[in-house]
């Protein structure tokens, strides 16, 4: 598998076939295991060998496949799945800090990764820096001694800002810290966060890997002895293990995530050049547009501009409101990386409860529309935005 290239590997990988040689992986859908003898038992509950299961919280053959093969996607030496993204969230950050700690932070985050941060973190004694991610001297200031880790989108929710991987590791590592990421906007199909100096990354599953709408699920990579030692035993304990039937669910997810990215991306790349310019929107925030204000460190990042824009009506909330109800194509939701194209309006949903400057600090505007490229016909969809555009004046 070591020379498999990433389309082989995404089918293929971590596969484990039961006596009967199922050609789909098998659903694994039981929480408990039976053992042999009671000498069994114990040798098992000492040390489980690597396919040897105790219990679905702490691992299970259908979760396993799943975790082997998004490592092998995506080079890393291990994994562990989660039940959502922000179970990975948590999980990463509360596996590796403690109180007294120091962690530096990307102001730009989805709001749940801010609670995580602030509230619960910070409830027991982590110290948590914010910077503008995109302003390294932000972060070389806030960086020291001791600081326990890092963490950032990469590319960050809606505002679609493009963090420098590598020179934030570069700090981070300098200094001693781990290097978290949260990974989901650039996918494992355009970026390669782990070659870019990240020790640590996460994904929401929900998002591309399932692609259709189906099922929570998350999952956090990096070394086998981070995964293995640090991870697995808070996870295990803590009880946010992903059940089998999302992990088959995600296993067929990945099978046809690269042709799907791929084909959204590309149609994203069509859209934001054929609406960049329209009088009725304030600005389009698209990682593959030269207007881009971190195109250089997304060119060096990723390999597409990835499935999602900003689109910023110049009427504000009623316009961007307008817009939404007009559009026939796309559907009005809160999840992205689907296989139908989706809107949201973040002000209002997703980062509602974000304070009002807070949301002008981010770049969180009331006309501001984030669309998620789903796989429909592009000329349709272009047709479409452009309707609504109308109907929004």
């Amino acid at each position: 598998m070591d020379n498999w290239k990433s389309r082989t590997r995404a089918v293929h990988g971590g596969t484990r076939r039961s006596q009967y040689g199922e050609v789909s992986e098998a659903i694994f859908l039981t929480q408990g295991f039976v053992y042999e003898s009671a000498e069994q038992a114990e040798a098992r509950f000492l040390e489980a060998g690597p396919d040897e299961f105790i219990y679905a919280r702490y691992g299970n053959p259908t979760v396993r496949m799943f975790e082997d093969r998004i490592a092998a996607l995506e080079g890393a030496e291990d994994a562990f799945a989660t039940a959502s993204g922000m179970a990975a969230v948590n999980g990463a950050l509360m596996a590796i800090c403690k109180a007294g700690d120091h962690v530096v932070a990307a102001r730009a985050l989805f709001g749940s990764c801010l609670y995580i941060l602030e509230e619960v973190l910070g409830r027991f004694g982590v110290e948590i820096t914010l910077v503008d991610g995109t302003d390294m001297d932000q972060w070389r200031a806030a960086i020291r001694p001791g600081t326990r880790a890092v963490f950032f989108e990469t590319v960050s929710n809606p505002t679609l800002e493009v963090v420098d991987t590598a020179a934030v590791a570069e700090l981070a590592h300098a200094a001693g810290a781990l290097v978290v990421v949260d990974n989901v906007f650039a996918t494992p199909v355009g970026s390669n966060a782990l070659g870019q100096g990240a020790d640590v990354v996460i994904y929401s599953t929900t998002k591309h890997i399932d692609g259709q709408g189906r099922c929570l699920g998350g999952v956090i990579l990096g070394t086998a002895e981070f995964i293995r030692g640090t991870v697995e035993p808070y996870m295990k304990h803590t009880g946010g293990a992903l059940s089998p039937f999302n992990a088959w669910v995600m296993l067929k997810g990945l099978e046809t995530l690269e042709l799907r990215v791929r084909a959204a991306a590309a149609s994203a790349q069509a859209i934001a050049e054929a609406l960049e310019g329209h009088p009725r929107l304030a600005r389009v925030l698209y990682a593959g547009l030269a207007s881009h204000p971190q195109r250089a460190v997304a060119a060096r990042q990723m390999d597409h501009g990835g499935t999602v824009l900003g689109l910023d009506l110049a009427g504000g909330k009623p316009a961007a409101f307008a817009f939404l109800n007009a559009l026939q194509i796309p559907v009005i939701s809160n999840n992205l990386g689907d296989a139908k194209s989706i809107v949201t309006h973040p002000a209002t949903t997703t980062h509602q409860r974000l304070p009002e400057d807070q949301k002008q600090a981010l770049g969180i505007t009331p006309g501001l529309v984030r669309l998620s490229v789903g796989l429909e016909d592009t000329d349709d969809l272009v047709a479409d935005l452009l309707a609504a555009l109308d109907d929004a004046g």
